[in-house]
């Protein structure tokens, strides 16, 4: 049948579960300073559930969420702990996909920065990333310039980008800036894959549409909040003012899931609140289907 690339599913939030502490502003940061090998055990996990595409804890180390924090002058070794973490739980169960999250605050196209400052950003960090990594995961772009600047400054780490923009929850049609997603296609060029993500499991199959009018692999990996709410969307949020769905488990997940791969999507996994028993039970439902996992 098809091969499907299977991605983890959510760090951070897997982190709160297993680490004492209420989450910070620097949460999934802070936790590899403060418990060393809790990120590599996340890892593990889902490389025990089947995923073979493991993402780097690196999402939120930007310049921007350093300042004030004591640890500006450890931008580049928070980025290399992150990824020896991922290498030591991951080797030989499959590819290291370098996560670089949104500069200034997810889902908020209105706080990012012009091309000419976030450019030579996404530059710095995809280039401390690149050596270590299989490829470079741009993640949840919630705008066409948001797209245009990562992808650029990406490729000049010379690996593989792939582009993961987060969508509207009731219309995956359109990204959070309320732009078409399908503009996004119109500035992907030396993109290797483009990907929907963090948003409702539900918006999803809309994203897929549009993605399928592209050249490239596509796919999707969502998350299972209730919403994003306007507390999580302030300065400095923390993830605990968001909450997880109750109707989420498992075995519903898949089963969306699997309807993104009858769209033609090669790329899968999870985002926020979506576990190892979640990529557990999708595992097996891609090969149930008759589909391999690489």
């Amino acid at each position: 049948m098809t091969e499907i690339t299977l991605m983890d599913g959510g760090m951070g939030q897997e982190l709160i579960i297993r680490a004492p502490e209420a989450p910070t502003p620097l949460w999934a940061t802070q936790v590899m300073i403060d418990h060393p090998g809790l990120v590599a055990e996340v890892h593990r996990d889902y490389a025990a559930a089947g995923a073979r595409l493991h993402v780097t804890n690196t999402y939120a180390i930007h310049r921007d969420r350093l300042t004030g924090t004591g640890l500006e002058d450890r931008f580049a070794d928070l980025h290399l702990a992150a990824v020896a973490e991922a290498q030591q739980a991951c080797a030989g169960h499959g590819r290291i996909a370098g996560s670089i999250g949104p500069l200034m605050a997810s889902y908020r196209p209105d706080l990012h920065p012009d091309a000419a400052v976030a450019v030579p950003l996404y530059a710095e960090v995809a280039q401390i990333l690149a050596p270590h990594v299989d490829l470079l995961l741009c993640e949840t772009i919630a705008s066409v310039a948001q797209a245009r600047a990562a992808l650029v400054g990406a490729q000049k780490a010379g690996k593989p980008v792939w582009l993961a923009m987060t969508v509207d929850d009731e219309n995956g049609a359109l990204l959070r800036s309320g732009e078409p997603l399908a503009e996004v296609l119109n500035v992907a060029d030396g993109a290797a894959a483009l990907l929907a993500n963090c948003a409702a499991p539900e918006a999803m199959a809309a994203a897929m549409d549009v993605l399928s009018k592209g050249s490239l692999p596509f796919g999707a990996y969502a998350n299972g909040f209730t919403q994003i709410t306007k507390a999580f969307l302030q300065d400095k949020p923390t993830v605990d003012s968001l909450s997880a769905r109750r109707d989420l488990g498992p075995e519903a997940y898949a089963a969306i899931a699997m309807g993104w791969i009858a769209q033609g999507a090669t790329v899968i996994g999870g985002c926020c609140e979506i576990g190892p028993a979640h990529i557990a039970r999708l595992a097996t439902e891609i090969t149930t289907a008759g589909h391999t996992i690489g």
